[in-house]
């Protein structure tokens, strides 16, 4: 099993939740993280729809890399059919593979 990179997100409410980095893209010198709820389970990743948060990276002042949500909604719907894109494409060399 492949090791999987795994990033603690806090909401608004200061809730934290797991989620797992499944693709990463740099554009237009920015970088951007995609990640879907960490699940134990594989069988639940069948049973339903997977959310995919999609994040920018940044750089605090102390120098750490900190993921921000992209404030423009145009950004973040292009950047989101990138890793859709992605994803699909990803998916299709699996499938023709098996």
């Amino acid at each position: 099993m492949d090791a999987v990179d795994l990033y603690t997100l806090v909401d608004e409410e200061g809730n934290e939740k797991l989620f797992e980095l499944v693709d990463m893209l740099e554009e237009n010198g920015q970088v951007y993280f995609a990640l879907i709820p960490h699940i134990e389970d594989p069988n639940e990743l069948l049973e339903g729809e997977v959310e995919l948060v999609v994040l920018n990276a940044k750089t605090d002042d102390e120098g750490n890399e900190i993921l921000e949500p992209i404030e423009s909604d145009e950004e973040y719907e292009r950047i989101a059919e990138l890793f859709i894109s992605r994803l699909d494409a990803e998916q299709d060399e699996d499938d023709e593979a098996e």
